[in-house]
């Protein structure tokens, strides 16, 4: 039986190293705990957005967040391509969602990955909302392999395109067309790569 890896957050969220601490069970643990915080502070009935990026079974992962917390009455907007995390964040904003897990390990190695937590307010947690967090983590039981059907067959998942709202988001804060036509001299790229 694998073990249970000890959670704990540093900045917004928990990284492990795949297939170490970072298991199937181990993300379902995160995703149990993380519908438990949802119903405490009353953001579960907001639905979750479950985002994830390239790395090696980050949709996998991804997948299994949704089913979980699925699983636990929590309606899920899975996102249905690798997104960074500005654009899930803003997701949460967009759909006015109770958060966002992002399974990612931002700057780490490839070898890493993590569950990135972001509040319905689409910004870092703060270290009060991590700890309330690790606590419920820490209190709940692993999902079994009936609680993940269940979610995946609750009809409570649903597929997310999170770039369109964005990018039309970011139109309306930034001249795009005065971007598009700015031209640089040739002799300018070399200086800016060259570091010059």
């Amino acid at each position: 039986m694998a073990q249970q890896a000890d959670i704990r957050f540093g900045t917004d969220g928990w990284r492990a190293i795949i297939g170490e601490d970072y298991t199937f069970a181990n993300v379902a643990r995160c995703a149990r705990g993380l519908c438990e915080f949802m119903k405490r502070r009353g953001t579960a009935d907001r639905g979750l957005i479950v985002g994830f990026d390239t790395r090696f079974l980050s949709p996998e992962f991804a997948s299994t967040v949704a089913d979980v917390c699925a699983s636990q009455g929590i309606r899920t907007l899975l996102a249905d391509v690798p997104a960074p995390t500005p654009v899930l964040s803003y997701s949460v904003m967009h759909h006015q969602a109770g958060g966002a897990a992002i399974i990612t390990a931002s700057h780490n190695p490839a070898i890493w990955n993590g569950f990135k937590f972001k509040p319905e307010y689409a910004g870092s947690a703060t270290q009060e909302i991590t700890d309330e967090l690790e606590e419920a983590i820490a209190r709940v039981g692993s999902a079994d392999l009936d609680e993940i059907d269940t979610g995946r067959n609750s009809g409570l998942i649903e597929d997310l395109e999170p770039a369109e709202p964005y990018f039309d988001h970011l139109s309306r804060l930034v001249d795009l067309d005065a971007i598009s036509i700015r031209r640089f001299p040739r002799d300018s790229r070399r200086h800016v790569w060259s570091g010059r």
